[in-house]
């Protein structure tokens, strides 16, 4: 029996795996969108491993034992030795979730809890095009508000796409969660909006406004603010954490 359950368990966490892989974007939630094609062949490859095992072992996976192997179980003592420690059922638990209750992306509760670090250093910045408003990633307008001694965002209406964390006060942040590789590296983009009254936390907003200067450019008292004209409730993207700029309308 003990290795039906392995057997079993190779199968659940392969159709867990290929079901939010193959099946659906849910990967996207967990690591990123180019760790699809590895995710795949490893789903795939304990699908294998698990129905190589149950052909060896013979269908169906949950045959008895047979008295051979009860008595090599039972070696004299009057109780079996076979199984494993009753805690290694909770191995399933990943398996089933992935299959029937993928957890959410992370969201305002890790924004919260960590510092803005994701906006790289920037020497140089291109011309902003001439639309208005320009679509934005919130690390681009990150960047110029904080290191663009030009002051390209000055005067411009600017749109951007994010979630909803809620700041001190009353305020609230337009924010993205960046990855390296997967969820647990992730880093937070944050732009502290103003004039308009925060959503609910983790709703996904499109904001239109203007920049607003805090602090002196280049130097660590510079952030970045905007000025809100619009709030536009969305749908969640199916790539939460791909800081790209908004579709123009």
């Amino acid at each position: 029996m003990k290795r039906n359950i392995q057997v079993l368990l190779l199968l659940l966490s392969g159709a867990g795996l290929l079901h939010i892989s193959l099946f659906s974007d849910v990967y996207l939630r967990y690591v990123k969108e180019g760790l699809r094609l590895p995710l795949i062949m490893s789903a795939l490859l304990l699908i294998a491993l698990g129905l190589v095992g149950a052909a060896r072992d013979g269908f169906p996976l949950a045959r008895p034992a047979e008295a051979g192997e009860q008595g090599h179980e039972d070696h004299g003592h009057g109780h079996d030795h076979s199984g494993g420690p009753k805690i290694a059922w909770l191995l399933f638990l990943p398996a089933i979730t992935l299959l029937f209750f993928a957890p959410p992306a992370l969201g305002a509760y890790t924004a919260s809890r960590g510092d803005d670090t994701a906006v790289a250093e920037q020497a140089r910045f291109p011309p902003l095009p001439d639309q208005s408003p320009h679509p934005m990633s919130l690390s681009a307008f990150s960047s110029r508000a904080r290191q663009d001694p030009e002051r390209s965002l000055e005067d411009r209406r600017v749109r951007m796409t994010g979630f909803v964390t809620p700041g001190e006060d009353g305020g609230w942040y337009l924010t993205r969660l960046v990855l390296s590789c997967c969820a647990a590296d992730s880093q937070s983009i944050k732009v502290e909006m103003h004039g308009a009254s925060p959503p609910s936390a983790d709703s996904w907003v499109t904001v239109t406004g203007t920049w607003r200067p805090v602090g002196k450019v280049g130097t660590a008292s510079a952030a970045a603010a905007l000025d809100t004209d619009e709030v536009r409730r969305i749908r969640q993207p199916a790539n939460p954490y791909m800081d790209t700029a908004p579709p123009a309308a």
